[in-house]
């Protein structure tokens, strides 16, 4: 038949999803720009560029699960999804890099202009042995928890991977609404000089981060109730364990170099 398959390779079908993104996320953009201006009607275009987006992550998504069940995903595929992931991963790796070389420009050299020292005069920063703490341990057991989850998979445990999918979701949620506590506490805010823009540009988008590799893991939980995933084939659960380790070493850092250094250091 002229329209057998004959290779490892998957064409995908014409989608209109790239463009209907591309316009959704230039309006949440725009919509996004005009309300830090106090523009009118700004709040509708990000609104709608925001649900735009969200739907084209829906459907697209969606449609890339349906070439999976159809068997698109071939051998030869996957290692094109897991090389895409991983320089995604990397992409990120070198985002977060940019916040901590903001950070650590102003804390190894603070400027005339906030006193020459590290924290600035004036800043009260928080105890990293209470919440950010706690959040590292919950962290760390998630990424326990996600571990757990996959080995059950891979021995066909599905009892296993379901209980491990639902405490890493928990307890990424669990960070989460730390996260946001911590915050509401905070002696400072994203206007108090440099050290509160650092502060929470790093530790928001890794929040953010933490949230997005949460509903990704509750989009895999989900799945496994459906019976998508099997021991030879489960690169979505795979991608969604490689994200959210990403996101425990980050914090890691995070920890390490902000909260525990940062407070503790006087610079000068």
């Amino acid at each position: 038949m002229a329209g057998d398959v004959k290779h490892d390779y998957h064409l995908v079908d014409p989608s209109p999803w790239p463009l209907v993104g591309s316009i959704a996320v230039l309006m949440l953009a725009i919509g996004g720009v005009g309300l830090m201006h106090d523009r009118a009607y700004s709040g509708y275009l990000f609104a709608l560029g925001l649900i735009g987006v969200l739907y084209t992550m829906y459907e697209w998504w969606s449609d890339v699960v349906r070439e999976s069940l159809k068997g698109d995903h071939t051998p030869v595929v996957q290692i094109g999804l897991r090389y895409g992931m991983i320089l995604f991963i990397a992409s990120e790796v070198m985002f977060f890099v940019a916040w901590f070389w903001a950070y650590f420009n102003a804390a190894l050299f603070p400027t005339e202009q906030i006193g020459s020292v590290w924290p600035p005069e004036g800043i009260v920063t928080f105890d990293p042995w209470h919440i950010p703490y706690v959040n590292t341990l919950v962290l760390l057991l998630s990424g326990t928890s996600v571990t757990w989850a996959h080995h059950a998979l891979l021995h066909g445990d599905r009892q296993g991977l379901k209980q491990g999918l639902w405490a890493t979701v928990l307890l990424g949620a669990f960070f989460s609404a730390l996260q946001i506590y911590e915050y509401s506490e905070a002696a400072f805010g994203m206007s108090s000089g440099i050290y509160g823009s650092t502060f929470f540009m790093a530790t928001g988008f890794h929040g953010f981060h933490v949230f997005i590799g949460t509903l990704f893991l509750l989009i895999c939980l989900i799945r496994t109730y459906r019976g998508h995933f099997t021991t030879e084939k489960h690169f979505g659960f795979e991608a969604a364990a490689w994200y959210w380790h990403f996101v425990d070493v980050v914090w890691l850092f995070l920890f390490a170099s902000i909260y525990i250094w940062g407070a503790g250091s006087v610079t000068h």
